[in-house]
């Protein structure tokens, strides 16, 4: 029983030392509760730097939405200057779409004119005359109306009115009732008048075969002159009216929707030579077959070369039965068409009133 004493002694010690460990443990353990201080620090610093971070994308974002679109193609500050002149300027160049190259678009743009020239190889103005005074009587008189229509009524008016002086002398309203068909009738007595009167006043009762005098005439405009130009003295020139317009904007070769600025536009393209016939073979196409509303794209010629493909029937059978004038089996718009159309199987219109 004496022996076992000094074990109970030793309690103490274990005590002691189990003491010591509790202390050691309490001073750690406020350097384990730091350590969700520290992350809660530098959460709390990395908070406002998201803020900011957001904060800076949120001021950037609008920057982003109003990006401004991307804006038409223009032509270069000299086309509107070039287009006062008497031609095109050859330094205004069409923006190629789609980043297609200024080499890849003339290509394009002169291979679909080749192209036409072999479906249309009998081109030519759709307005019956027989000399210039006749072409820009019935160029102004086109205005607002087909070809067609113009050919069934200028006839009566010609046989009436064979000259410039006749013209001139004539009662506005006998020859009001004659344009009737035309529609606009007044204002286009009015200009073929008025202009009859200029012919012979300043011009000796010729017809001038100069852009800068037949644009001062009543009612002849750049389109005119350029169509009297080409087919009654043989110049060069580019007649843009809504067919040709419309064309040339779904082959891209242009963006430009002003007249005169697509005349540069489009004869920066092709060489001067070409101009005359290029606008035939143009108008024709959008006439027959690359219609406004519904073009027969199924039948085109020049489908593999056009942007547009697609925007009307795509069916062969179907824009078959779109096609109009020859192409469809219909008589043309002259009465008096050139001997080669008829040759080519073309029909001549009908005459006015009759069934």
């Amino acid at each position: 029983m004496k022996r076992t004493a000094p074990a109970k002694k030793a309690a103490p010690a274990k005590k002691a030392a189990s003491a010591k460990k509790a202390a050691a443990a309490k001073d750690t353990a406020p350097a384990k509760k730091a350590a969700p201080a520290k992350k809660q620090a530098s959460a709390k610093k990395a908070a406002p730097a998201k803020k900011q971070a957001s904060a800076k994308a949120g001021k950037q974002a609008p920057a982003k939405r109003q990006a401004p679109a991307k804006t038409p193609a223009v032509a270069p500050k000299k086309a509107s200057a070039a287009v006062k002149g008497v031609a095109p300027a050859k330094t205004v160049a069409a923006k190629p779409p789609r980043g297609e190259s200024r080499t890849s678009l003339v290509r394009r743009a002169r291979r679909i004119n080749r192209e036409l020239a072999e479906v249309y190889p009998y081109a030519h103005p759709e307005l019956d005359f027989e000399n210039p005074f006749q072409l820009v009587v019935a160029t102004v008189l086109s205005a607002q109306t087909t070809d067609l229509r113009v050919n069934q009524t200028t006839p009566a008016l010609f046989a009436k009115y064979p000259t410039p002086e006749d013209l001139a002398a004539a009662n506005p309203e006998e020859v009001e009732e004659i344009l009737r068909p035309t529609g606009f009738f007044r204002a286009k007595t009015k200009s073929v008048i008025g202009l009859s009167k200029a012919l012979v006043e300043e011009f000796g009762g010729e017809v001038p075969g100069r852009l800068e005098d037949l644009v001062k005439l009543p009612g002849v405009g750049r389109k005119t002159a350029f169509v009297v130009l080409g087919n009654a003295f043989g110049r060069p020139g580019i007649t843009v009216d809504t067919h040709f317009q419309r064309l040339v904007r779904r082959w891209e070769w242009t963006e430009e929707t002003d007249p005169d600025k697509i005349e540069a536009a489009v004869g920066a393209l092709f060489p001067k030579s070409d101009w005359t016939d290029l606008s035939h073979h143009v108008i024709w196409h959008g006439r027959r077959i690359c219609h406004a509303r519904k073009p027969a794209c199924g039948a085109c010629p020049v489908a593999p070369l056009c942007p547009a493909y697609g925007e009307g029937e795509t069916d062969p059978e179907k824009a078959k039965k779109l096609l109009k004038y020859e192409k469809g089996g219909f008589p043309g718009q002259r009465l008096n068409p050139p001997r080669a159309y008829l040759d080519a199987g073309g029909k001549a219109a009908p005459p006015l009133g009759s069934a």
